[in-house]
């Protein structure tokens, strides 16, 4: 029995222009034909930089969050340290070590790759480069941006988990993150 239904196909972009593009936000509108000769005259896709995730365990078994306020829902969250990069001047990789650092001020003794997710792969066409930093420290130093007001927090690993079904982690990339990373970790 075949695991994929072979006849899928990519929609073909038959006329495509940015309606927004500035350095803050850009949103491409697409005119797209369907497999079935169907024409869509405006489907849209905000182009988002890459993201660099890191799942950062200290050697005491606590995993370094970032508290921070997110306009666009307008609420301060509890998430793992992230940013974002462009791939043509930084690979993921410096960029993951560089936004720990500038995020919180520790530094990953050991800074594993582990995956690479898509967040909303309906609308946005970036991609989340996941890591797990192993026995971080508080040694860099804090730079942190003009709209970043960020408050560093440590949570054990065995309480993370009740954090998220309570509802006090709820942003979905640091949700997957942890789930993969504490596997991870479980494995080694």
């Amino acid at each position: 029995m075949a695991l994929y239904n072979m006849t899928l196909q990519k929609w073909k972009i038959l006329k495509s222009n940015f309606i927004i593009d500035n350095q803050w936000c850009r949103v491409r509108q697409d005119q797209v034909q369907l497999s079935d000769g169907a024409i869509i005259d405006d489907y849209f896709v905000n182009v988002r930089p890459e993201i660099a995730l890191i799942l950062p365990i200290t050697p005491h078994q606590e995993i370094v969050f970032v508290r921070q306020y997110r306009h666009g829902v307008q609420e301060i969250l509890l998430e793992l340290p992230a940013g974002t990069f462009d791939p043509k001047k930084e690979d993921s990789f410096s960029a993951a070590k560089r936004e720990l650092e500038e995020e919180t001020g520790y530094i990953a003794q050991e800074l594993i790759f582990m995956t690479t997710i898509y967040d909303n792969p309906v609308k946005d066409d970036n991609k989340i480069h996941i890591f797990v930093g192993l026995n971080v420290e508080k040694t860099g130093k804090v730079a942190l941006d003009i709209t970043e007001e960020i408050e560093v927090i440590l949570v054990p690993i065995k309480d993370v988990i009740d954090k998220i079904m309570s509802g006090d982690i709820c942003v979905a990339g640091t949700i997957s993150t942890i789930f993969m990373g504490l596997e991870f970790i479980n494995e080694q």
